[in-house]
């Protein structure tokens, strides 16, 4: 396929996809379309309504009639535009505002880690920078250029019916201009998408560096991401410049061109008259006519250059649609599960892995055929070396990853009939890096369980020794998170005392006490051991307190189960739980339990 071919094809792809984002508005588009040719019905009377002003002064008539039409041609134009202006608009903010709900509804329906594997900031640019130029795009670009065509045509058939010669030297300046265009479009909109391209990296960019501002500092960096991050800014710059130097060759052609026509039509007008091949109100229609292709031209080739950088955006929006979405429900899932949970017995299996075998899409496979079951009620630490797959089984377990082979299952039901909706409903979950969610100490408190009352929140407070910091600060729980003087720690406890608030039947942590100093951290453990009692509590574990106080361990290794036991059981029986142990330099008696601070290795 030659280059033009491929263009045409390129261009014919984004037009569709361009017509799709603006298709649930057509009636508008249409009401518009319609407004915009009536009003431009108007402009193309009024040279004729002018001409029959100069005949009837030439003839010594009454002025009032074509005068009066005018001034209604005027009013009338006016009052259409302002309708017309006053639709696009609507239906402009209407189709950003469309796309950007569909982007952001398909970034939280996707896979977890196919959405993380794009830099944050270039999906963010998408949202906010990319949606705002299909603005002119879908609307006033599409409503100018078929109004534009419209114009020109109707004022050439106009003229024709006034004068065949003088519409033909017109007739060249709009062949000239057309054919600029034709040759120019292709360019303009492959510059608008890589100049888009180097926004969002220039997005991403910034995005982590900005999260990382303090190793930055720490690491005298600023210079070097400086000149990183100016790089993709001159990118996009530069980019930005090849399309506005062909945007500019086209307004410049089509402007001169307009003007050369204007020129010849006087000229060779003037020459007609003289020979009296017509009449000076003709001649003076005509020229308004050929004056009056002006600004449709002009702003068809303006509304050419933004519907390019509309396409590049629409190409980029479109790019979302390739996040797979989290699978849905296949066949029906148990009426009440939760009544099916609470009735099974303290030690029954809660949630299985039979032979999963699960990775990240690339590399080699995390686990390999892994059997692990935990039980109703108690708590299980997860232990092993880098990689042994601890965190894919917690990926698991939540749905972010989907097993390759082998099946998982909430209370002997399986996952593909429940979905990761309803498993998520049962199973309340805590990051290492706990992060915080936009808004309130309060939002934060009840992102998972919006319906705790005051009695619930001020009781989990009080578990995670977190009540008495909240109290401290002016606004208390109203207190807008990014602005609290809370700590790390405290943060940690806030996401902690999250999970509690969520009451679920599961509780995942990974290594939640890491940044607590040792009273909070047993305060903390207290409320692990009262969680156990109620339900079940997996931990990620990282430390030698959260493995003491398990009820059991399960020893992974290179996506397998080693061994499981209780700590002192793993230490007769698995040498690798032994050199794990080792590892802290701690002691394995009586007095280990005061080595809690250590971390295991991950």
């Amino acid at each position: 396929m030659d280059d033009s071919l491929s263009s045409r094809v390129d261009l014919r792809r984004r037009a569709a996809l361009l017509w799709g984002l603006a298709r649930p508005n057509r009636n508008v588009l249409l009401a518009a379309l319609a407004l915009a040719l009536g009003s431009s019905a108007t402009g193309l009377v009024a040279p004729l309504a002018t001409r029959s002003v100069l005949d009837t002064l030439d003839r010594g008539d009454s002025l009032v009639r074509p005068v009066l039409l005018l001034v209604a041609l005027l009013v009338t134009g006016a009052v259409l535009g302002r309708a017309q202006w006053a639709l696009l608009g609507r239906v402009a903010e209407r189709v950003v505002h469309d796309a950007r709900t569909t982007m952001v509804r398909r970034y939280l329906r996707a896979q977890v880690f196919p959405l993380l594997a794009r830099p944050a900031g270039d999906l963010v640019t998408r949202v906010t920078s990319d949606s705002v130029l299909l603005r002119q795009a879908v609307s006033t670009s599409v409503i100018t250029l078929v109004n534009g065509v419209v114009l020109v045509v109707g004022s050439l058939v106009l003229m024709a019916v006034l004068d065949l010669v003088l519409v033909l030297a017109t007739l060249v300046a709009v062949v000239v201009v057309v054919a600029l265009f034709t040759s120019l479009l292709p360019g303009i909109a492959r510059a608008r998408e890589r100049s888009q391209s180097s926004l969002g990296a220039l997005g991403a960019e910034l995005e982590g560096t900005l999260r990382a501002v303090r190793t930055v500092k720490a690491a005298r960096a600023e210079g070097r991401q400086l000149a990183r991050l100016t790089e993709h800014s001159e990118r996009a710059c530069a980019q930005s410049m090849v399309a506005v130097r062909r945007e500019s060759t086209v307004w410049a052609v089509s402007w001169a061109g307009v003007q050369a026509a204007i020129i010849a039509v006087l000229a060779l007008g003037a020459w007609r008259v003289s020979g009296g091949a017509m009449t000076v109100p003709t001649l003076i229609a005509f020229l308004l006519y050929t004056f009056g292709l002006l600004d449709p031209i002009v702003g068809m080739s303006t509304s050419l250059s933004t519907l390019q950088a509309g396409l590049a955006a629409a190409a980029r929006i479109h790019e979302i649609d390739t996040l797979e979405a989290e699978p849905e429900a296949r066949g029906s899932a148990p009426g009440d599960l939760a009544g099916r949970i609470a009735a099974l017995p303290a030690h029954a299996p809660l949630v299985e892995l039979r032979g999963v075998t699960a990775g990240y899409g690339t590399g080699p496979e995390v686990l390999r055929g892994l059997d692990l079951a935990v039980p109703r009620r108690g708590h299980v630490a997860l232990v092993g070396p880098s990689g042994a797959g601890k965190t894919t089984v917690f990926s698991l377990m939540l749905g972010f990853v989907l097993p390759s082979a082998g099946e998982l299952r909430l209370a002997d039901v399986p996952y593909t009939r429940l979905g990761t909706d309803e498993v998520r409903r049962h199973l309340a979950y805590v990051e290492q890096e706990t992060p915080v969610v936009p808004g309130t100490i309060r939002d934060n408190l009840l992102f998972v369980n919006p319906d705790a009352d005051e009695a619930e929140v001020a009781a989990v407070l009080e578990r995670v020794r977190l009540a008495d910091a909240v109290a401290a600060l002016p606004k208390g729980l109203d207190t807008p998170l990014r602005d609290s003087s809370l700590s790390g720690g405290q943060r940690q406890r806030v996401a902690l005392a999250r999970a509690l608030l969520a009451d679920a039947e599961v509780l995942l942590l990974d290594e939640a006490t890491a940044q607590l100093d040792g009273l909070t951290e047993a305060a903390i453990q207290e409320a692990v051991r009262e969680q156990a009692r109620r339900g079940l509590v997996v931990t990620i574990a990282h430390r030698l307190s959260t493995v003491l106080d398990a009820d059991e361990i399960v020893v992974m290794e290179a996506g397998r189960v080693a061994a499981r036991g209780t700590h002192t059981g793993l230490l007769r029986t698995s040498a690798l739980y032994r050199a794990l142990v080792a590892a802290l330099k701690i002691e394995t008696g009586d007095t280990a339990a005061t080595a809690g601070a250590a971390p295991l290795q991950r």
